[in-house]
């Protein structure tokens, strides 16, 4: 297991389908804050995809926007593909994003409720 996960981090998980009928090994992006991550044993994550989308919901993510670690395709954030994960499930960390680009996150993320 990671010993510290960060707001901001991708990081490679087992992701389930939205029919919950089996899982694939897809990176996500760690949604919750640090206060959360520390306390908890779950973490709240988005799913990111390479199947790149221009709906409303998804936030673009290219080489420019990683911090830490490689990007290996252009790919977008799934803001309304939310998942409470048990951190035991947590392969490895991959890098993490710009807090510019998280913002943009966050924003999509208000835009779906309220």
């Amino acid at each position: 297991m990671i010993s510290k996960i960060q707001q901001k981090d991708i990081l490679l998980v087992p992701f389930p389908f939205s029919n919950q009928q089996g899982n694939k090994f897809r990176p996500v992006l760690v949604f919750s804050n640090t206060q959360f991550n520390k306390c908890s044993e779950d973490v709240i994550v988005m799913a990111i995809t390479s199947n790149i989308s221009k709906d409303l919901f998804s936030v673009f993510l290219d080489s420019q926007d990683i911090v830490e670690g490689i990007l290996r395709d252009d790919c977008c954030v799934k803001v309304e593909s939310i998942l409470k994960l048990d951190k035991n499930l947590i392969i490895k960390k991959l890098g993490t994003i710009n807090e510019e680009k998280f913002e943009e996150v966050v924003e999509t993320f208000d835009s779906i409720v309220k």
